[in-house]
């Protein structure tokens, strides 16, 4: 009976995160966000930390320090405030509505089970969200040519093992299982008082590897290092395409199209360092290799000449990420932690587009955690997104879809977060 308990909550904090759609999130849409403690700490020693059973995503050597067997759940609340101002270089055909909030407010879920196999040896599986966008514009607004709604979703299930080797260096794998959805609607000139439309829509597996080295040279001090390889999910979809008059009804057979997608992979190197029994210093530097991320543009062009569904290469760059952050242990119960971050872009202002609108980030996290029995603790954490103006220039006035300019002003995120930690 007590087994069979474990056994459906362990099923019920996983299959919550299934229902976590994710966020647009500017500097990448590689969240360090993934309803974990982290949150409050702005992801400082993310690699290297290795206190919670998430550990399995961040580092899975890290589970090898976990006392016992271990059940993580979390859920998170985000909430974007990202909108569009058109300027005076957006194509007077298009109007002036700069499309509303196109993020709002989104839950998340994860949840993580590390498993006690022996005294060197632990096994788990987790299930969480790290890549992603959701965004929803209004149908009239100025970029809907280039998109209206959109939807890059990952989910990834995990399982992860850990070995300890020496007192000092543990080693873990997990395997990266990674569900991909895409959905994207997007209207199409007519050259008509009506936009057509053109709808896609694809699911997919992808599947890669999580490595990490956690290297413990004396009591209180930790190095982690850890690696995400990349994952391809290659979406293809026969667009679905309504017209409403113009010469656009060729496009009703249109061909299958291939939308490759690449998870870009990622790597982190952390530290931590307890400096007294009531306080500990942490920070990371990461690299993201967004460079190869690869094609989820799609329009059509038209409809003067030969109409055509059009894809297109983002011209991304790798990203950088750094941070740092503290934990102060207030009392047997209460602990209180803090961070900043650091997250450079991953296009320049020439290349940005409506599609996937991203720039650098700043991040400020705030957290504690109540030790509320010997085997549950409870952590509640918040962290402020800031990532400032984004400048749009995108496409051009000879075009069908016209010329979209503007900028996304003062956009920003905030997460919430609360997580349960059972120690069986």
């Amino acid at each position: 009976m007590k087994l069979k308990i474990k056994l459906s909550l362990i099923s019920c904090a996983l299959a919550s995160s299934a229902l976590a759609p994710l966020t647009a999130c500017c500097g990448g849409i590689e969240l360090y966000e993934i309803a974990s403690p982290d949150i409050g700490l702005a992801s400082a020693g993310y690699s290297a930390r290795a206190q919670d059973a998430s550990t399995l995503f961040k580092n899975p050597a890290g589970m090898s320090r976990l006392d016992g067997t271990q059940l993580q759940g979390g859920l998170q609340l985000t909430y974007g405030s990202v909108s569009f101002s058109p300027d005076a270089g957006t194509s007077p055909q298009l109007g002036n509505n700069g499309g509303g909030n196109a993020i709002g407010a989104l839950p998340a879920a994860s949840g993580f089970y590390v498993y006690d196999l022996s005294e060197k040896w632990k096994v788990g599986l987790g299930m969480l969200n790290y890549f992603g966008l959701a965004e929803k514009y209004d149908d009239n607004w100025v970029g809907r040519y280039y998109v209206q709604n959109s939807a890059l979703l990952g989910l990834s299930i995990m399982p992860s093992a850990s070995f300890k080797a020496t007192d000092w260096l543990s080693i873990g794998a997990g395997l990266n299982a990674m569900y991909g959805y895409l959905a994207t609607d997007v209207a199409i000139n007519n050259g008509s008082p009506v936009d057509g439309q053109l709808k896609l829509k694809d699911e997919t597996w992808g599947f890669g590897a999580n490595l990490g080295v956690l290297i413990e040279p004396r009591e209180g001090t930790r190095i982690g290092v850890t690696y995400l390889s990349p994952i391809s999910l290659d979406f293809k979809d026969r667009p679905e395409i309504t017209v409403f008059g113009g010469n656009l009804g060729t496009l009703l057979t249109t061909p299958e199209l291939n939308l490759g997608v690449k998870v870009p992979q990622s790597a982190m190197v952390g530290f931590y360092q307890d400096l007294s029994p009531k306080w500990a210093v942490m920070a990371d530097v990461g690299w993201q290799q967004w460079s190869q991320f690869g094609e989820v543009q799609v329009g059509v062009e038209g409809p003067g000449g030969t109409p055509r569904v059009v894809t297109g290469n983002l011209h991304y760059e790798d990203t950088w990420h750094v941070a740092l952050g503290g934990l102060y242990r207030a009392s047997d119960k209460w602990q209180l932690m803090g961070g900043v971050a650091f997250d450079s872009s991953a296009v320049d202002s020439a290349n940005r587009t409506v599609t996937l609108p991203m720039g650098q980030t700043w991040r400020f996290g705030l957290g504690a955690s109540y030790q509320l029995s010997r085997a549950i603790n409870v952590n509640a954490a918040y962290e402020f997104l800031w990532s400032g103006d984004m400048t749009v220039t995108q496409g051009s006035d000879s075009s069908s879809r016209g010329r979209v300019s503007g900028s996304y002003n003062n956009a920003w995120f905030c997460f919430a977060t609360l997580n349960l930690t059972w120690k069986f």
